[in-house]
């Protein structure tokens, strides 16, 4: 039994090894190293701003490196273990040898995330299509759908933006989702959404189409990744509208900005601070520049060419509620027939399906 269980500690030990060098994992303990002197100096810390950015990468890193450390230190000691040639263990180590084996195939997962920011948080942003109040209705059941799949992963969704429809809906509505992995899971939902269903806004109950547009862009905060100039920025403030307390009304707090190159616009008035909805509108900048750099697969930001980073006309899912059920992926053709699920937030496996088809 002992020889058996050598046999699946080498594959063990091969496939971590494996996974190690894809994720690149020797730089990252780098990277921690080099964080963790930073954030212990004290001067660091002059710079809040600097310092809570530092402090998140070095959390962010932490996170994804120590399960991987965490293995590799019990695949030695059961190394040391086997190297005793007691028969007497070989039954107990079995079942250890299990459990890593099922620990490894979990991590493995991650290994589906290899893209420039597919680690990084995402912001979300809803937008009704054409239709009036049916199409804002079905926004917000994508507002919804999202809000309990994230709740579910254990992720945190910050509001940032939301317009409701003057009946029912919304028009827009924009959330930052935090957590490891966030971008990498949810870039598949990024396009057109279609609903089909018996319309409950008219007397005659007529099948309705609907389409909302969803963009799931990065979060990226600083201009490490994706740099901006000065130049290539129209900034402008005014008074915010809605809700938010007396001095968010009273002051010209919101902030929109212009990529002048792209003619891409990022408008935001929810925070109180004009400096905090500034700082916010950039980062939806840069995550809405990094995401059509992808998808126009151009090498700098100066190639890019203008337009939004989402089209009206990718078309990824539908959604049939009427005359029959069924949710159907465009792109993967997977399908369930269980749309009440799906919009309860149970979209795992169209997930799975894009990361599985996009390898």
């Amino acid at each position: 039994m002992n020889n058996s269980n050598n046999k699946r500690l080498q594959k063990i030990r091969e496939d971590l090894n494996s996974a190690w060098n894809k994720l690149k994992l020797d730089d990252k303990l780098a990277e921690i190293a080099t964080l963790e002197a930073e954030v212990g100096q004290p001067e660091l810390w002059l710079d809040l701003d600097n310092a809570r950015t530092k402090n998140s990468a070095l959390a962010h890193l932490s996170d994804e490196v120590q399960p991987w450390r965490m293995l590799r230190m019990q695949v030695d000691d059961l190394d040391e273990l086997l190297n005793l040639n007691d028969d007497t263990l070989a039954s107990e180590l079995s079942v250890q040898i299990q459990a890593i084996e099922e620990e490894l195939a979990t991590l493995s997962k991650s290994l589906r995330f290899t893209g420039k920011y597919d680690h990084n948080s995402a912001i979300l942003r809803i937008t009704a299509g054409v239709g009036g109040t049916e199409a804002m209705d079905w926004a917000s059941m994508l507002e919804r759908m999202y809000l309990r799949w994230a709740k579910r992963q254990n992720f945190t969704a910050t509001c940032l933006e939301r317009t409701s429809g003057e009946e029912a809906g919304i028009k827009t509505a924009v959330y930052e989702i935090t957590g490891t992995n966030v971008y990498g899971l949810l870039k598949s939902e990024h396009g057109v959404h279609r609903l089909v269903r018996l319309s409950p806004f008219n007397a005659d109950n007529l099948r309705q189409t609907s389409f909302a547009l969803v963009e799931i862009l990065p979060v990226i905060t600083t201009d490490e990744q994706i740099q901006l100039n000065d130049k290539d920025l129209r900034i402008d403030v005014y008074h915010s509208g809605g809700h938010g307390g007396q001095s968010v009304n009273t002051t010209n707090s919101a902030v929109r900005i212009t990529h002048l190159p792209t003619n891409t616009v990022v408008a935001i008035q929810n925070e109180r601070s004009q400096l905090q909805n500034k700082a916010k509108a950039l980062e939806i900048l840069r995550g809405k520049l990094a995401q059509m750099q992808q998808e126009q697969h151009a090498e700098t930001l100066d190639k890019l060419r203008a337009g939004e980073s989402a089209k009206w006309g990718q078309q990824i899912r539908n959604y049939v509620l009427q005359p029959y059920k069924l949710v159907k992926d465009t792109r993967t053709k997977f399908e369930s027939k269980d749309p009440d699920s799906v919009l309860d937030g149970n979209i795992d496996d169209f997930i799975n399906a894009y990361l599985e088809t996009s390898k």
